[in-house]
């Protein structure tokens, strides 16, 4: 039971092999397909394509298929190609031939197109919204510790002073870079390919304007060859933003899982948050963060993927760019995840306090004798080599009398410029 039925039914085997998972991964386009299709039809009736009875009769029933979809109820059956097709068959089963006209004006491809524009358009919002609510902990928790100090590094080894409070703050404004990608790549996704139809526009007299405001895009791919040109450009745009997002977050998991090890031990979680072993009883193991960091690294490669599938393809609609639907499907979700939980992780986070006390890290404290010296008269260079003597001789002892409340003040400042980039930034995409 095919659309494009001929009087000829395609080989089992081929059938299989070409429609892959798409009933499954279309599943989460049926309520963008019934949208998609209750703009054109309004757009249909505009222009004297559809007359006013017929559009009052497949309004409410495409209402009533979205409802179905949205309870759960709504499935693609056997035999049926894909969602597109699955929709005009409940139409026309329901109400006769006035199901077959919904089609006029638009291609497949069109259909497909504006499809996953508003899918991408939704899921990149459910990811803008995840990552705001890991921001915000990130934050709650910079401004908490803002007074906690913690070595920092450079090539692994200890550096200087830092603190709990510019380490949380850190991962919080780089988010607010990784929300510009998830930005651009909405704006990408938000032009209405429909009316484009297989990428050469129709004769009929389309409206494109009145369905790009009915569906809420910022405007039309004015070009129809350039709409159909956008499937792979939007997939490559979201799978950017997606890595991007993934880079941060599976770098905030290893710092967690380094933190939490023995040798550092500046973190800790609730016993309930962690893993143990077979056979050693005293671990607790990082597995939420080694596998979040796994999934990251993951989730990087699909720009590559996804660029790979379209490299070589020639101008127009090709099949292979039904599989981008199998890699970014999955890839989205699978991202929200990571940052929902590790949201709920650092909502449980334990800082460990007087870390600078040990005097292991005594070293860290070499530029602060270095600038005491230099604020007293002495030249850099002398003060610089007069402490990079004691530390070579064995004779250095830091001066532990210098105030590190200057890392809260600067941690503050930066995170209330922060929090304006973030709010400029969501606000931006919710209009």
């Amino acid at each position: 039971m095919k659309l494009w039925n001929k009087g000829f039914e395609p080989d089992k085997a081929i059938e299989k092999f070409t429609v892959g998972q798409d009933r499954e991964l279309d599943l989460r386009l049926a309520k963008y397909d019934v949208q998609g299709s209750m703009a054109h039809i309004r757009m249909l009736e505009s222009i004297g394509l559809l007359s006013k009875e017929e559009l009052e009769l497949l309004l409410p029933a495409l209402q009533q298929i979205l409802e179905e979809i949205e309870r759960g109820e709504f499935s693609i059956e056997e035999g049926v190609e894909d969602v597109h097709s699955q929709v005009e068959f409940i139409l026309t089963d329901r109400l006769g031939d006035v199901g077959k006209k919904i089609h006029s004006g638009r291609s497949r491809n069109d259909q497909v197109l504006v499809d996953l524009k508003l899918f991408f358009r939704d899921e990149l919002k459910h990811i803008s919204e995840s990552i705001q609510n890991l921001f915000n902990r990130l934050i709650e928790l910079s401004e908490k510790h803002k007074d906690k100090l913690m070595p920092g590094y450079t090539h692994l080894q200890v550096a200087m002073p830092s603190s709990f409070g510019l380490w949380f703050g850190a991962y919080a404004e780089a988010l607010t870079d990784d929300m510009n990608m998830v930005v651009a790549a909405y704006n990408i996704a938000n032009q209405n390919p429909l009316g484009s139809a297989a990428g050469y526009g129709s004769s009929f007299p389309l409206n494109r304007e009145m369905t790009t405001d009915l569906l809420h895009f910022a405007n039309p791919h004015y070009n129809v060859v350039a709409a159909q040109m956008s499937r792979g450009k939007t997939e490559r745009a979201v799978a950017a933003a997606i890595g991007t997002v993934a880079s941060t977050l599976g770098h905030l998991a290893m710092d967690v899982c380094m933190w939490m090890c023995n040798n550092f031990a500046f973190v800790s979680f609730p016993d309930e948050l962690t893993t143990g072993s077979s056979i050693m009883p005293h671990k607790k193991n990082p597995d939420v963060f080694e596998i979040m960091r796994g999934k990251c690294n993951r989730l990087q490669s699909i720009q590559n993927e996804i660029a790979l599938l379209t490299a070589n393809l020639p101008l127009g609609y090709n099949r292979d760019l039904q599989l981008m639907k199998d890699i970014l499907f999955p890839a989205s979700t699978e991202l929200i995840e990571c940052l929902d939980m590790a949201t709920y992780m650092l909502g449980e986070i334990r800082v460990k306090d007087n870390i600078l006390e040990d005097s292991k890290y005594d070293y860290i404290f070499t530029v602060e004798d270095v600038n005491r010296l230099v604020l007293e008269g002495m030249p850099f260079r002398d003060a610089y080599k007069k402490i990079g003597m004691e530390v070579q001789t064995g004779t250095y002892k830091p001066h532990r009398g210098v105030n590190h409340t200057h890392l809260g003040s600067i941690g503050n400042l930066a995170n209330d410029r922060i929090k304006a980039k973030m709010d400029s930034i969501m606000s931006y995409l919710k209009t």
